[in-house]
């Protein structure tokens, strides 16, 4: 470990697959649940003061977990997979803390909400698909 820098695109490979994994894990059942699941997730949306359409937002949050997630590991679209995951992360955050949960019941979104804000500013690294077409 003479040259830590040398290892940053490794890094940066593990921290993408491993979460984009664990997304896709995540993303994967809600999108299956169907329109009842979507619409009981869509229905966060209510502590950013957006009530109409909660089978849509759902659908939206799963759907950013999944494809978010496979981008994610790809280093594919990685910047704005960064986006769509942080913004969903925040209405996470906001749903737990909105329902007057303690901020431990929120930690897991805020803490992927963080990762997502400084891997966007970090970018993918070179063993990226983005890396690839000169992105």
């Amino acid at each position: 470990m003479a040259d830590p820098d040398r290892y940053r695109d490794h890094g940066l490979l593990a921290m993408r697959v491993g979460l984009g994994v664990m997304f896709v894990s995540h993303g994967w059942p809600k999108l299956a649940g169907g329109a009842a699941q979507w619409a009981k997730l869509g229905k966060s949306m209510k502590y950013l003061g957006i009530d109409f359409a909660p089978e849509i937002w759902g659908f939206m949050a799963g759907i950013s977990e999944l494809a978010g997630g496979i981008l994610l590991a790809l280093g594919l679209l990685f910047r704005p997979a960064c986006l769509a995951l942080l913004g969903t992360m925040i209405v996470a955050a906001m749903s737990h803390l909105g329902r007057g949960q303690p901020l431990v019941q929120a930690s897991h979104a805020i803490e992927a909400g963080i990762v997502f804000f400084a891997l966007f500013f970090v970018g993918p690294g070179a063993y990226a698909l983005d890396a690839r077409r000169g992105k």
